[in-house]
C-alpha cells in the first residue's frame, strides 16, 4: 500500500499547491469506507485513570470488525507522547489495523508532545508510516482528500502552515467530492466548552477563517474532524459539517448543556464511540456509533447519530470522468 510522495519542494513564500500524498489503489468514482475516531491514550493497561483500557481496547478491534480501507484519527492516540512504551501498547492495541492494511490518517493532538515534545514529535512519525513523516500533509484516496493539520505548529495565515492549507485549499483537485480535514482542537463547540476552557481556541479560529473565505471557489463537500472534547458534538456552518470525535477510550466529558446549534441532543453520558464513513454513488454516508454500557459484561454499540451529504454535480461529474 504504498504512498506516491509529492517531492516538490516548497518555500513559505510559494506554499506546495500539490498534494502531499497519492494512495492509487482508491480510484476516483469508486466506494471507499473509512473510520473517525480518536482520543484513545493508549498507555499500560493497569492505569486506568485518564483513560479506559477495556472500553479503549475494545473499539480498537471493533473498527477493525467495520473493515474499513482508512482511519481518519483525530489525535491524542497515545496517553504520553514521548513514552516509547505507550506506543508500544497503541502498536499492541491496534495490530489488527495492520493485519488488515488499514491506511492509517492521523493528525496529531497535544499527548503526542506531552512529555519531550522532540521525542513525543519523532515516536508519532515513526508510528504512522504512511504519512511519511510529514507533519501536516494531504492525501488523495480517489474522489476523497484528506487534509491533516499539525496544533502544535503556528495556524495564522501568515504562518508556513496556514499559508500551505490556503494554497491546499486553492487547489482541490477537480475529481474530489468531499474533503475531509483533521485537527485536534475543535473549530465549533457547545456553549459549555466556549466559556469554561475556551474552545475553539485562536488557532482554530484561524484555520475556520481560512476555509471560509475560500469555501466559494471549493466544489467538494467538507466535512472537519476534530477530537480533544471527549465527547460527540456535531455542527453545520457555511455549508460544512464540523465533526468533534474525541471517544476512543480517554476519560469522558459531560455536556450539561447541548446549545441548539448542537445537531446531537442526546443527553446519555459517556460517549465513547466512533463515526463509519460511507462514501458510495457520490454521496456520505455517516453513522455515530456509541458504545451501549461501558459497564456491560459484553461490550456493544448502538447508532446514535447519522447524517448524510450528496456530493455537487460538477464535483460527481469529474469523479466519474477519473474513473
Amino acid at each position: 500500500m504504498a504512498a506516491v510522495i509529492n517531492a516538490e519542494p516548497a518555500t513559505a513564500n510559494a506554499p506546495d499547491r500539490n498534494p502531499t500524498l497519492k494512495f492509487p489503489q482508491f480510484v476516483p468514482g469508486q466506494p471507499i469506507r473509512l473510520v473517525a475516531y480518536g482520543d484513545m491514550r493508549f498507555t499500560d493497561p493497569a492505569v486506568t485513570s485518564g483513560t479506559n483500557p477495556r472500553v479503549r481496547k475494545w473499539l480498537a478491534n471493533r473498527i477493525a470488525d467495520e473493515h474499513p480501507e482508512a482511519l481518519l484519527l483525530t489525535g491524542d492516540m497515545p496517553f504520553t507522547g514521548s513514552s516509547t512504551g505507550d506506543w508500544q501498547v497503541f502498536q499492541t492495541e491496534t495490530a489488527r489495523w495492520r493485519e488488515e492494511s488499514i491506511l492509517q490518517l492521523p493528525a496529531p493532538g497535544n499527548h503526542e508532545f506531552r512529555g519531550d515534545k522532540n521525542v513525543g514529535i519523532a515516536n508519532y512519525l515513526a508510528n504512522f508510516p504512511a504519512i511519511a513523516k510529514h507533519r501536516y500533509y494531504s492525501a488523495i484516496l480517489g474522489s476523497v482528500e484528506v487534509i491533516s493539520m499539525d496544533s502544535a505548529l503556528p495556524t495564522a495565515a501568515s504562518s508556513p502552515q496556514g499559508k500551505w492549507f490556503a494554497a491546499q485549499l486553492s487547489n482541490v483537485p477537480r475529481q474530489i467530492e468531499f474533503l475531509f480535514i483533521l485537527f485536534h482542537f475543535p473549530w465549533m463547540a457547545d456553549r459549555q466548552s466556549q466559556v469554561f476552557v475556551g474552545i475553539p481556541n485562536p488557532e482554530s479560529i484561524a484555520l475556520r477563517d481560512i476555509l471560509e473565505a475560500r469555501l466559494a471557489g471549493i466544489r467538494a463537500k467538507v466535512v472537519v474532524f476534530n477530537g480533544h472534547i471527549h465527547n460527540y458534538e456535531r455542527f453545520e456552518r457555511r455549508g460544512v459539517e464540523y465533526v468533534i470525535t474525541g471517544g476512543g477510550g480517554a476519560e469522558p466529558y459531560p455536556l450539561f448543556l447541548r446549545g441548539h446549534a448542537d445537531l446531537y441532543q442526546d443527553s446519555g453520558f459517556p460517549v465513547y464511540h466512533y463515526l463509519t464513513l460511507e462514501v458510495s454513488n457520490h454521496q456520505l454516508d455517516a453513522v455515530m456509533w456509541k458504545v451501549k454500557d461501558p459497564d456491560a459484561g459484553t461490550l456493544s454499540v448502538e447508532r446514535k447519530d447519522e447524517f448524510t451529504i450528496r456530493a455537487t454535480a460538477q464535483a460527481g461529474a469529474e469523479a466519474v470522468k477519473k474513473k
